[in-house]
C-alpha cells in the first residue's frame, strides 16, 4: 500500500447516462469507441464504460487531480458525448465528481491521504 502524494488515482467521476428508448445499441457503440480517445489521455489513469440494464450506462474514471479530471472533461469523448446528447439520451448526462479513498490496480494499490 501507498500513501505518496503522486498517486496515480486520487480523483474520480462517475456519469451516469439513460439512453432514449430505441437508442441503448447507438449508446453501447458510442462507449465502446470511446476507449481510442481515452487512450490518448495521459491523465486518466482508468477508465470504465459500463452498462447496468437495457438503458441504463455509466462511465467511471479515475485521475491523479483535479486537472487531469477537468482535462478529460474538457477532451474528445467529453465534447462527443455533449454533442450527442439530445440524440441519443433522456436528460443530460449526470456527473459526480468523487474524490478516491482506497483503489486496486493490477500494478498497484493504495490509500489516498485525506
Amino acid at each position: 500500500m501507498t500513501d505518496a502524494p503522486n498517486d496515480p488515482i486520487a480523483k474520480a467521476l462517475f456519469v451516469r447516462l439513460v439512453a432514449q428508448d430505441g437508442k441503448a445499441d447507438e449508446v453501447e457503440q458510442f462507449l465502446r469507441d470511446g476507449l481510442t480517445a481515452v487512450m490518448e489521455e495521459p491523465d486518466t489513469t482508468s477508465w470504465y464504460a459500463v452498462r447496468f440494464g437495457q438503458q441504463d450506462f455509466a462511465i467511471f474514471d479515475t485521475f491523479p487531480s483535479d486537472e487531469g479530471r477537468m482535462s478529460h472533461l474538457a477532451g474528445k469523448v467529453g465534447s462527443a458525448l455533449v454533442a450527442r446528447t439530445p440524440e441519443l439520451l433522456v436528460g443530460t448526462p449526470r456527473i459526480e465528481h468523487a474524490d478516491v479513498l482506497a483503489y486496486k490496480l493490477p500494478k498497484a494499490s493504495g490509500q489516498v491521504p485525506g
